[in-house]
This record gives C-alpha cells, structure tokens and sequence, in this order.
C-alpha cells in the first residue's frame, strides 16, 4: 500500500473524529503548528523513521513535544499511529489531514509564479479574481521564478493560465519550428 493511501485514510480518520466532536477548526490549527515543529526538527523526524527506535520512544517524544500543548484527541491520534507502526509517515498524515480539511471547508490552493514578488495589493486581487472565477476561497502562494522573465503563470489544481513572457516565447519558438523557419 502507497504511503498516500495509508496517510489518507489515517487523515481522513482523524477528520472524521474531529468534525464528530465539532473541534475541527481548533485541530486544523494544533495540526498546522505540529507540521511546522516537525519540519523544522530534523532530529524528531529521524527518531519517528528509525524502525530501531522502539514505539515507547517515539510516544514519549511526541508527547514530550506536544501533550497538554494540542488538543488531547490529537495526543491520543499520536499514539494509535506509534503503536500502529506510522509514526514514520506522521508528516505526510498531517499534510493529508489538511487538504483533506481544505477540501471540507471548499478550500483551493492556488499558486502565482511571477519574476520578482508581487505586491500585496497584487496578490490581493490575483487572489479575489481566481475566488470569483471559481466560486470557492483560495490560499494564494506567491513563487518566484527569474526564468519566467515578466508577467505571471497561475496554477490552481490541475489547471494553469501561462502569462508570462517565458510562456509566449516558448509559443513563439514552437510556431516558428512547426512552420520551418
């Protein structure tokens, strides 16, 4: 079984439980600062990977780092996947629990490249355009990309709008190159 497979329906889990005990805000909050400490700490990632590691360890720190500091269902969420053997792929659980809570609350992720980073203002409207368009709330991500040289490519889900001066000139090659000039 895939880890995404395994992530998901330990995520999806999760969600359930929380949406049941109306705390689903609260939690998607506790997760969002578990995923930080735990992408920032890359010693407490190499302890949960560790098949050596025993479970009681990784429990202990997980409940060192994190008990009486999140909500106590997700403390308990910690012990169920040590002693299920997933405390390796906790990361990726997480991650899944929040597009999972995205997708919950109609929640899109949206990204703009652009060659230097865009004003507030600009993202800003970037961000209301592609909401109207689409008819749902989107967390925009600005991205930086020299290579795109001017303008902008938008990517939301599997779609993407190439504006950029990079885009129309790769066009522009392909035309002259399919005409034989």
């Amino acid at each position: 079984m895939s880890i995404f497979t395994v992530a998901s329906r330990y995520a999806k889990s999760l969600l359930e439980l929380v949406q049941e005990q109306g705390n689903l805000d609260a939690v998607k909050t506790d997760v969002e600062q578990i995923i930080a400490v735990l992408k920032s700490n890359t010693e407490v990632q190499a302890v949960l990977k560790n098949p050596i590691i025993s479970g009681d360890k990784k429990r202990g720190v997980l409940l060192a780092l994190f008990d009486n500091k999140v909500n106590p269902l997700i403390v308990s969420f910690f012990t169920i996947l040590v002693n299920k053997g997933r405390a390796a792929i906790l990361v990726d659980i997480l991650q899944e629990f929040i597009r999972e809570y995205n997708v919950v609350k109609g929640i899109v992720n949206a990204t703009v490249v652009s060659a230097t980073a865009l004003s507030e203002e600009n993202l800003k409207n970037i961000q209301a355009k592609i909401a109207s368009e689409i008819g749902a709330q989107v967390l925009l991500k600005n991205k930086v990309d020299a290579s795109v040289i001017g303008g902008f490519v938008i990517r939301v889900g599997d779609k993407q709008i190439d504006a950029s001066i990079a885009g129309k000139l790769q066009k522009l090659d392909k035309y002259f190159v399919s005409q034989g000039v």
